[in-house]
């Protein structure tokens, strides 16, 4: 994969914050997705030693059937604090670090964060499309910012996250009577395929395979094999 290392990572919220200014504008709203999509990968990260480590966890996922192909975990020390909507400085580092080690190009990242629904509309799903020059979506499982109706209790059903009068995202429901997530074009991405995505890597779960199977590596702090599980026919 070709990626954009930074050679220099902000240190401080004010540095952080105008660089989200500066690379927003970057971000393409439209789709510019490879026909037939081939790989899908989940992103996550976890922290341990009190948050002085950084987990990251990529999971790479043949598309549509889902079977898991490659996964890389990295550890390396955090070298920014938890700042609200600043969650990409925190993480994308390690991050960056897995998804260069990783043997199978992803065509697409599903990650476990907000894409442009972020007060800046730079959340960690667009800053990885930028740095990674590849599609993403951004999938939470909570809201960060903007506001949005009920959403009907039924599997594919949504409506629209806004802020400040414009559509940011998305509320759906993936699974019927389940909560919803909240999903958002990271970058190459329209909303609507970022649904579409998402409902297409859904199975029996509320989270997608992508985020599940990188949430669950990310979260164990172990190299419990996503591969070693599907190949024994255990599908956690």
């Amino acid at each position: 994969m070709q990626i954009q290392f930074p050679k220099h990572w902000p240190t401080t919220p004010a540095e952080a914050i105008a660089l989200q200014q500066a690379l927003a504008p970057q971000v393409i709203h439209e789709d510019r997705l490879p026909d037939p999509i081939r790989f899908v990968a989940g992103v996550d990260a976890g922290f341990e030693d009190e948050g002085e480590t950084t987990r990251a966890a990529v999971v790479v996922l043949s598309f549509p059937d889902l079977t898991p192909v490659d996964e890389v975990l990295v550890r390396r020390p955090t070298t920014f604090p938890y700042v609200p909507g600043l969650l990409s400085f925190r993480e994308v580092p390690a991050v960056l670090d897995a998804l260069a080690q990783l043997k199978t190009e992803p065509d697409v990242l599903l990650c476990d964060g907000q894409g442009i629904a972020h007060p800046r509309r730079l959340g960690i799903a667009s800053h990885l499309g930028l740095l990674c020059d590849r599609p993403t979506v951004g999938v939470a499982k909570s809201r960060l910012v903007g506001t949005h109706a009920e959403v009907p209790p039924d599997k594919g059903t949504w409506v629209p996250l806004i802020d400040r009068g414009e559509r940011i995202g998305a509320v759906l429901r993936n699974r019927a009577n389940t909560k919803p997530l909240y999903i958002s074009p990271g970058h190459y991405m329209t909303l609507e395929t970022a649904i579409d995505l998402v409902l297409q890597c859904t199975t029996k779960y509320r989270l997608p395979e992508t985020t599940r199977y990188a949430d669950r590596l990310a979260s164990s702090g172990t190299a419990r094999s996503a591969l070693g599980e599907a190949q024994q026919g255990r599908l956690f």
